[in-house]
């Protein structure tokens, strides 16, 4: 796994204790208001930000509250990284004790729910509150590998006074978000961390690979649910009058019939139609581990035109698909602002990169764009295509001129398009800080 260096808290051969004492002046003059001797990382300056807006105090004395054994085995309960803990035990939790550490995972919320490792850090670490049922995140305790590595949705190196409260300055921590390889959710955070002198810039690859053979665990356990629902599928396409799938709850295709192979549509729920590009409109009969979708027309045959109008009027903006049937879609903000650049895109559509440039200005948001685009097409299934991400060629498309609720979007794409568009109303953008 190639290692971003800008995750790294330390290089090769740096003087450990030596960068320690200047992280620790650079955090005494950014809380005093001098001078910085030096500036911190990006990642860590963007997280020292967040958490001073959120109130956070530096010399935060006592550990956070925790969470009751009932709610811990709840929430483990109900954690899909359960299912995992083996593969992430047998990489990381002997070389945690080796190197006096500790392996820590969360989930979504950035509640521990499972630690393990070196017993002499595990009762350094009770005493921070970094312990089974504590939430880890910005908000709750500042600057640290588990909550920054959400809000940033990427792996963090957090080294000594990188962390904002000052009672986490003698650790090293290294985090690495888990995401739900069928839907790109976030399903937590794996962590290792230690006293702050046996920081090591190969304990991001470590953690990285970790993750990536947990998260292919999780896709591996994915496929084998498939081949069993496509052993429900084949005798009910076999009977099937017209184009018909079967698909499971997450919207994942077994097996088809009388259609293009499709990998994915729209999520399927009861009562709510779903477009499939090519096809047209279908609708869901729930089946044993999954749904029978068939194309609603009387007579099982032909194609049902699709037709996407993009509402931006209203709060929250909604998607209205048209085909046989009409059913609307309410839509975040950025799930609005990427439709609408991926419909003036056309059909070039536009990657990963571009999408990140266009919402964020930068290139550097690819994890962000990827799971954004997932929980979309979860939505909207076949109407949205991957590889570039673009619009079915199938549908068609209605923007509005005036883009309505977006006109105070910050997105630099939204932008351009409203500046090229003399009927589309925007805010003016008001520098921060």
């Amino acid at each position: 796994m190639a290692v971003d260096e800008g995750v790294c808290a330390v290089g090769s051969g740096v003087d450990v204790a030596r960068h320690a004492r200047m992280l620790a002046r650079v955090h005494d003059a950014l809380l005093s208001g001098d001078r910085l001797p030096a500036d911190p990382r990006g990642m860590v300056a963007r997280s020292w930000r967040r958490v001073r807006a959120q109130g956070v105090n530096p010399d935060l004395g006592d550990p956070p509250d925790l969470m009751g054994a009932d709610q811990v085995e709840a929430r483990r309960a109900a954690s899909p990284l359960q299912r995992v803990l083996p593969e992430l035990r047998a990489a990381l939790t002997s070389v945690a004790e080796d190197a006096r550490h500790i392996m820590v995972i969360t989930d979504a919320d950035g509640v521990l729910l499972w630690r393990e490792g070196s017993t002499a850090v595990r009762h350094r670490a009770d005493r921070l509150g970094f312990t089974e049922g504590a939430t880890w995140s910005e908000g709750v305790v500042g600057s640290n590998g588990i909550g920054t590595a959400i809000a940033e949705a990427t792996p963090v190196q957090m080294f000594a006074a990188e962390h904002f409260v000052r009672s986490h300055h003698a650790w090293t921590c290294t985090a690495c978000p888990v995401h739900d390889p069928r839907t790109g959710e976030l399903l937590g955070v794996v962590d290792v961390s230690g006293p702050a002198e046996t920081v090591h810039p190969t304990t991001v690859a470590l953690v990285g690979t970790a993750v990536k053979l947990a998260e292919a665990s999780l896709w591996r356990a994915h496929e084998s649910r498939l081949e069993m629902l496509r052993n429900v599928a084949a005798p009910l396409l076999v009977d099937l009058r017209g184009p018909g799938l079967v698909a499971d709850e997450h919207g994942w295709v077994a097996a088809v019939a009388g259609m293009p192979a499709v990998d994915r549509i729209a999520v399927p729920r009861s009562g709510h139609p779903v477009a499939i590009h090519g096809v047209g409109v279908c609708v869901p009969e729930p089946v044993p581990g999954g749904w029978l979708l068939r194309v609603d027309r009387a007579d099982g045959s032909g194609r049902a035109p699709i037709r996407l109008e993009l509402d931006l009027t209203r709060r929250p903006p909604r998607a209205i698909v048209d085909g046989a049937n009409r059913w609307v879609h309410p839509l975040s903000t950025r799930h609005a602002e990427v439709l609408v650049l991926l419909a003036h895109a056309g059909a070039a559509g536009m990657d990963a990169g571009a999408l990140s440039a266009a919402l964020y200005g930068d290139r550097e948001h690819l994890v962000t764009v990827r799971a954004e685009m997932s929980r979309l097409r979860r939505t909207l299934g076949g109407l949205l295509l991957g590889r570039p991400y673009r619009i079915a060629p199938e549908v068609d498309v209605v923007v509005e001129p005036d883009l309505g609720v977006l006109g105070a979007s910050t997105a630099p794409g939204i932008r351009r398009i409203a500046a090229c568009n003399p009927a589309a109303t925007v805010a003016p953008v008001r520098p921060t800080g």
